[in-house]
């Protein structure tokens, strides 16, 4: 399809070369301020739903409850691992 292009363009190198950052640029407009636009509302990127529950998540504790959770297996205050047992 590249190679039909270009072959359609008058001119030499330079002269095809100009017409083909033209085309580049032409259509990447139309995608920018009509497409994307007009495709937008039919994209479901920003329908976040989030259902009312029983206030618990899959672990069973209640966010923001601090006596039920428990110490991560992992620092929170530096990038050093906690030393294992065996040492």
């Amino acid at each position: 399809m590249y190679a039909w292009i270009w072959r359609k363009f008058p001119g030499g190198v330079w002269s095809k070369l100009t017409f083909s950052l033209v085309l580049v640029s032409a259509v990447g407009t139309l995608l920018w301020y009509v497409i994307f636009p007009w495709a937008t509302p039919l994209l479901p990127f920003d329908d976040v739903q989030v259902e009312a529950g029983t206030g618990q998540d899959a672990g069973g504790a209640i966010p923001g409850d601090e006596g039920a959770a428990e110490e991560p297996p992992y620092s929170t205050t530096s990038n050093q691992p906690k030393p294992s047992p065996s040492r």
